[in-house]
């Protein structure tokens, strides 16, 4: 069954919402003969510190952990509530991946609280283990990146305001339960490639789009439309100087979340990877 991902900024009562949700499903499950689970992961649950979001190295093996659990837990039968900050758009691409990679839907919550108001509820958090530092919490406040139901990973997306009682529980069901399922990203390839195969032709074909996206940057082409090779799309770069580091970093990533969740057709990885170049580049 599906994923929910919840997002807002810190202490926006994320948590919170989280309960009304797992009991609003745990009814519903109840109603029927299904033997479906709900399960809630958060970095409670995950044991991740306050802490972990004052590191940038920290910070990233915090996000790993989600998104492994996420990995583990998801299937065609059970509920995952992913109840964690999730204010990078480029995270909850990847969350949205996984979900889309084993063909079950998923919807976005925006926990929508204003920051005066989160700010005073972390100042009021006891014991002080569960608080975040003021300096760190101004910075994740300034860094959230918010929902956009434009997006098809923030799509569908529903906001919860600090003054609502309860999230729109009905809607977000039917959003999850009764709608169809995007099909993964290569359902269309003809035919999958040896594992051995895939490994170098995703390697060799990203290597070249980096290399062409490195060159355009560096010779301050156009931010947008920038011509890759292997694929008609072409990617748009941000009003900056592109790092090798940044996209390096960012290969790397969709090599992992591909090799572990796809058998992509060599015909396919160009265009998904130019797409998943222009969600990260910002």
């Amino acid at each position: 069954m599906p994923l929910l991902i919840l997002a807002g900024i810190p202490c926006a009562g994320k948590t919170q919402r989280a309960k009304q949700l797992q009991m609003y499903f745990d009814e519903r499950i109840a109603q029927t003969s299904a033997t479906r689970k709900v399960h809630w992961l958060s970095d409670e649950s995950l044991g991740i510190a306050k802490s972990a979001y004052d590191a940038a190295r920290e910070e990233k093996k915090a996000r790993g952990q989600l998104l492994s659990a996420v990995e583990r837990a998801l299937s065609r039968d059970d509920i995952v509530i992913a109840d964690g900050l999730n204010y990078i758009k480029g995270f909850r691409y990847q969350l949205y991946c996984v979900a889309r990679a084993i063909g079950t839907p998923h919807c976005v919550v925006h926990v929508a609280t204003p920051p005066a108001t989160a700010r005073a509820w972390n100042c009021e958090a006891k014991p002080q283990s569960e608080r975040y530092e003021l300096a760190m919490f101004d910075n994740l406040v300034s860094r959230f990146e918010e929902p956009d139901g434009r997006n098809r990973w923030d799509a569908p997306l529903f906001t919860v305001l600090s003054t609502d009682a309860a999230p729109p529980l009905d809607a977000i069901w039917d959003a999850l339960i009764h709608r169809k399922a995007a099909p993964p990203n290569l359902s269309t390839a003809v035919k999958p490639v040896t594992d051995t195969n895939y490994v170098h032709e995703i390697d060799q074909i990203t290597q070249s789009i980096v290399q062409a996206v490195l060159l355009a940057s560096g010779d301050g082409g156009s931010a947008q439309g920038v011509v890759v090779p292997h694929t008609a799309v072409t990617v748009d770069l941000p009003p900056r100087t592109v790092s090798l580091a940044e996209l390096r970093r960012i290969r790397r990533q969709f090599i992992n979340i591909n090799r572990m969740h796809l058998l992509l057709g060599a015909d396919r990885i160009a265009e998904l990877f130019v797409e998943y170049l222009n969600t990260n580049l910002c």
